[in-house]
């Protein structure tokens, strides 16, 4: 529809952008192909720049963040996409963009955006964790090789293990790299290898190739073989910017075929610098060891103790010496004093012993029962008594008993004190001897008593 306008009677630019962007809103929803070309994200808005591949001609799109995140992968800048929107004219500015309702992957990015949703659901699972990848073995005996058939990865492989380690072998297993009978030959010769007892580490190596070249190994199958080996398993698909998903679940990933083979198989000479290095170091420390330990008993030697053992010996004998006339000294003195305190204890016993007394004329007049008679009512007529003197005694019959005071009656020649009295004397047992002391007690004075 035309609008009606001349130079005597234009149209003002508002009526000319309604006019305009009536027209625009008419188009309804289209879909464009295009090239990302600029991506910028503000807020929960992308602004892309949509080029035409062929022509210099571009278009603003304008994509919610939501519709941009739906995708998968989420294109990126020089992706090819194609974008179902509605195209919206701007009347205050007058400008062109599409409001974008859905985006896809054109061609290729609909591949990607598969392996991308299956790199998903396996990682889920767990299948690229790094808790699940193995160790390689440091010197592998033999190395598992499954590569294209005359490959220049093949070639790669095998002359740079070889030459890095002469001794290594390897077990080739030459299968289609590309195709459909791909994914099928490279499992059973990754089943066979890993059957193999001899193999220690398993190399899967291709050169690089397209997208669909390298389709086969990002297959759901082929990764989940690799998974499920007990044997190590090395990737070395394309190139370093080449990221099929057996790189994902291999245990290492090499960016090469001849990386693949550094990885693997140690260098000889590396490992031979490395052990000179160790040996040399172990050469340093142990004669650093020896030249302490020899410093230490050089210091040991030049002690006097040891530099001339025999002073030590002369002075601890002279020590011995002072200390053995030490002690006799002090024994002999002890002995000294112990023989004073010996002579004054026997002699204080000897004057303190009831037999001394008797000695000097004393008597110790016994009742039968062993008593000492200390006064005279101590007994009755008729008892008879024991007198004891120092080496003998008598036995006696109280006649009578004196008052306090009285003169004792008796015979004028002071014999014995009664004609019945009888004189024994005492066994040498009667004596007193310090083993077997007299009974203490006065003793009588003068002469036997005399019973009146």
């Amino acid at each position: 529809m035309g609008m009606e306008s001349s130079a005597e009677s234009p149209q003002p630019v508002r009526v000319v952008m309604q006019a305009v962007g009536g027209w625009i809103g008419r188009l309804g929803k289209i879909w464009v192909e295009g090239q990302v070309a600029e991506m910028n994200r503000r807020g929960g808005t992308v602004f892309m720049t949509l080029r035409d591949p062929v022509a210099n001609v571009s278009a603003r799109v304008v994509c919610p963040a939501r519709v941009l995140e739906a995708v998968a992968p989420v294109p990126e800048a020089g992706a090819r996409v194609v974008v179902h929107a509605k195209p919206d004219f701007y009347v205050a500015r007058g400008t062109f963009s599409l409001l974008a309702l859905e985006v896809r992957h054109v061609g290729l990015g609909e591949l990607l955006a598969r392996l991308e949703q299956l790199r998903a659901t396996l990682a889920a699972e767990g299948l690229f964790s790094e808790a699940r990848k193995r160790p390689l073995p440091f010197l592998p005996g033999t190395v598992g090789l499954i590569c294209g058939r005359q490959s220049a990865a093949e070639r790669d492989v095998l002359e740079n293990g070889r030459r890095r380690w002469p001794a290594v072998r390897f077990e080739v297993r030459e299968v289609a790299v590309q195709g459909d009978r791909a994914v099928g030959e490279v499992m059973n010769a990754l089943k066979e290898l890993d059957a193999h007892p001899d193999v220690d580490v398993i190399i899967i190596a291709r050169g690089g190739g397209s997208l669909e070249d390298l389709l086969p190994f990002s297959d759901e199958a082929l990764v989940r073989a690799v998974s499920a080996t007990r044997t190590p398993v090395v990737s070395a698909i394309g190139h370093e910017q080449d990221s099929p998903l057996l790189d994902l679940v291999a245990d290492v990933r090499a960016s090469t075929p001849t990386d693949a083979a550094k990885k693997t198989v140690p260098d000889v000479g590396e490992q031979l610098q490395l052990i000179r290095q160790l040996r040399d170091r172990g050469r340093r420390v142990l004669r650093g060891g020896i030249d302490r330990e020899r410093a230490w008993l050089a210091g040991m030697r030049s002690r006097p103790v040891l530099a001339s053992p025999l002073r030590e010996i002369d002075r601890l004998t002279e020590q011995v010496t002072g200390l053995r006339d030490r002690a006799r000294r002090c024994m002999g003195a002890a002995l000294d004093r112990a023989g004073d305190n010996l002579t004054h204890t026997r002699a204080r016993l000897h004057a303190l012993s009831p037999a001394t007394t008797l000695a000097r004329g004393y008597a110790i007049v016994q009742r039968a029962d062993g008593a000492v008679v200390r006064s005279a009512g101590d007994v009755a007529e008729g008892d008879p008594l024991r007198v004891r003197f120092t080496e003998d005694s008598i036995r006696v019959t109280v006649d009578a008993v004196g008052l306090p005071g009285a003169p004792a009656g008796g015979p004028p020649d002071g014999g014995p004190a009664s004609a019945g009295a009888d004189s024994d004397r005492a066994a040498s047992d009667d004596r007193a001897t310090p083993d077997r002391p007299t009974p203490d007690g006065p003793a009588a004075g003068g002469p036997a008593p005399e019973a009146s």
